[in-house]
């Protein structure tokens, strides 16, 4: 990845993580957080251990962020991009689809 490449990802993905790290790490501890998404196996969802990741990037400094980090930064900003895409015409506030984009860093009612 070259620098244009990781200074749009940045720009992207610190446009679309509207959440704090401490925001983020505290939402990751409730059973909405945990109920949303897809788990395989009964185990935690790719969006929830997705969202540990996110914090563990935002609490990174730009410069220590490694071509992994960027990566899973393209991951999310499609991901959430996607989500967005597909809002639901109801109420959103307590919604699977919020809780989802949340355990990816985006509060949509943010």
């Amino acid at each position: 990845m070259d620098d244009a490449e990781r200074e749009e990802t940045w720009s992207e993905f610190r446009e679309l993580v509207n959440m704090t790290p401490s925001r983020l790490d505290e939402w990751l501890e409730t059973e909405e957080s945990h109920a949303a998404g897809q788990h395989k196996d009964g185990g935690e969802s790719t969006g929830h251990a997705s969202g540990r990741r996110i914090a563990e990037i935002l609490r990174t400094e730009k410069g220590d962020l490694t071509d992994d980090d960027y990566g899973h930064m393209r991951k999310v900003v499609g991901y959430v991009r996607r989500h967005l895409a597909q809002r639901p015409s109801a109420d959103v506030k307590d919604s699977r689809w919020r809780h989802s984009l949340m355990n990816w860093g985006h509060d949509p009612l943010a």
